[in-house]
């Protein structure tokens, strides 16, 4: 789905260069950064309602040792 959005001349020329230095496209680019910023939003809003669920009591933690014992990686 083509998308137009405004460039700073800037962050264009940067962009037309590293194009230019790897033979990828602009657009190449663009979307590698958009899917990786996203991929980090995603990551910080998930945090975000784990935390939420763990002060509202919706959600528990274990610790790393019970964790070890559920898997079969400690002993009793």
């Amino acid at each position: 789905m083509p998308t137009s959005i405004r460039i700073p001349d800037d962050i264009n020329r940067r962009l037309t260069e590293l194009a230019e230095a790897t033979g990828r496209t602009k657009a190449y680019y663009i979307k590698e950064a958009l899917n990786e910023y996203l991929e980090d939003l995603e990551d910080i809003y998930l945090a975000q309602k784990r935390s939420e669920d763990l002060r509202a009591g919706r959600s528990e933690t274990y610790s790393l040792e019970e964790v070890g014992r559920e898997l079969g990686f400690l002993e009793d």
